[in-house]
């Protein structure tokens, strides 16, 4: 159990840094370059906080859901 907690872990940090190295589409990419270095940054950090918090909702609901039919 450990063990899949571990790889699960590890899978989603590795999610992360790659949703962190491409996360703005092409509308947002265009906005970013005209906007300067400092600015760029601030918009993938936001986009990168937005997309979290969907993702952590539905990790935990997927976890509560698996611990529960696991228990029967």
């Amino acid at each position: 159990m450990r063990i899949v907690l571990r790889k699960i872990f590890f899978l989603s940090l590795l999610m992360l840094t790659v949703l962190v190295t491409s996360a703005q589409c092409s509308i947002c990419s265009k906005t970013a370059s005209q906007m300067g270095e400092e600015a760029s940054r601030g918009l993938n950090g936001g986009i990168l906080y937005l997309a979290a918090a969907p993702f952590l909702i539905l990790s935990y609901i997927g976890y509560r859901w698996w611990k529960s039919n696991n228990g029967e």
